[in-house]
């Protein structure tokens, strides 16, 4: 079918959120309300200050990407634990959830830096019981073209041959984190039935298939006319890196209203959540009795304890994965 062509492209719009964090949105704005599945993209920034407390989510997945710094998160249903760089975090609130996320200073760095993309969950989904799965930066395969001048992380999906390991979405998503070099060019083939988008992290000199040029924090949406997209790095030689995410997501058939945090299939949905939230019925009931563990500041000892995040055991729990995949590779 050959290149997608360019359906729009949106700047992020950076505004205040949570409590002292800064986001640039470029999905759930003015300019593009949705894309379906996707209904919010957040690209988030801020010190030891700004974070998240306690808030609600029901009938929807959310996507969190550590880019930088570390995050606590915990919830009602009693998960909890620590995002760091690399990490991702697959939430589906479901029938309802109430969680925290804050920020965590490792080696006395405050600074944290992320993504977090909301995804629409099929209707007959939409009361499914809470779960979160955490895939950690070492699980994710990466995989280098051209010499080094591509390098792609596969978090869902397959990539130049190489699968991710996990299918964590109950909406089928495909998410690659991608640097390239300058003068790399990376190509990727996509499902008829999947939104895809292109946000810009990091530099200005991409250029997507039809010509279309991203700057950084831009975000390019693509029409479902093709079966490829294409970006390439044009900068000159002793030019900056790109970092991109390329994100594509299954369409559903549906209708979907969503109020903040809380989605549902009408207008009277939504009402009937946001009432369930307030008085912590159908979904809700642990919000009455849940006393949030980190949403007035995470301490060392909750890192070392209840949110097991000693960086000494995570080594180990990465190098006993290597051996694990090795065994599994020789097998093969």
């Amino acid at each position: 079918m050959g290149l997608r062509s360019t359906l729009k492209l949106v700047n992020a719009r950076e505004q205040a959120e949570g409590a002292g964090a800064r986001v640039r949105r470029s999905i759930g704005t003015s300019e593009m309300r949705s894309f379906n599945p996707f209904l919010m993209l957040d690209h988030f920034n801020g010190g030891a200050e700004a974070g998240f407390p306690e808030h609600g989510h029901s009938g929807q997945e959310t996507i969190t990407l550590m880019l930088k710094g570390a995050m606590a998160h915990e919830d009602f249903t009693g998960s909890k634990g620590i995002l760091y760089p690399g990490d991702l975090q697959f939430m589906t609130a479901g029938k309802g959830v109430v969680h925290s996320e804050m920020p965590v200073a490792i080696n006395g760095e405050n600074v944290i830096s992320g993504m977090q993309l909301w995804v629409d969950l099929p209707k007959k989904l939409r009361k499914t019981e809470p779960r979160y799965r955490d895939l950690r930066s070492y699980e994710v395969p990466e995989v280098v073209e051209q010499d080094g001048k591509v390098k792609v992380k596969v978090i869902s999906g397959e990539s130049y041959g190489v699968e991710s390991a996990h299918d964590l979405a109950y909406t089928p998503v495909q998410y690659y984190y991608v640097t390239l070099k300058p003068d790399g060019t990376y190509t990727q083939k996509v499902p008829e039935d999947y939104n895809f988008f292109l946000y810009v992290l990091e530099g200005d000199n991409l250029v997507v298939n039809d010509g279309t040029s991203v700057p950084a924090h831009s975000n390019v949406f693509f029409k479902r006319d093709g079966d490829e997209i294409r970006a390439t790095n044009k900068a000159e030689k002793d030019g900056k890196d790109i970092e991109f995410v390329l994100i594509g997501g299954q369409v559903l058939d549906q209708e979907s209203v969503h109020y903040g945090p809380f989605v549902a299939d009408s207008e009277q949905d939504i009402y009937e959540t946001y009432t369930d939230f307030q008085y912590g019925r159908n979904g809700f009931e642990k919000r009455r009795t849940w006393d949030s563990l980190i949403s007035n500041g995470v301490t060392k000892d909750m890192i070392e304890n209840q949110l097991n995040g000693n960086l000494e055991k995570r080594k180990e729990a990465e190098q006993k994965y290597l051996e694990e995949r090795e065994k599994v590779k020789s097998k093969v």
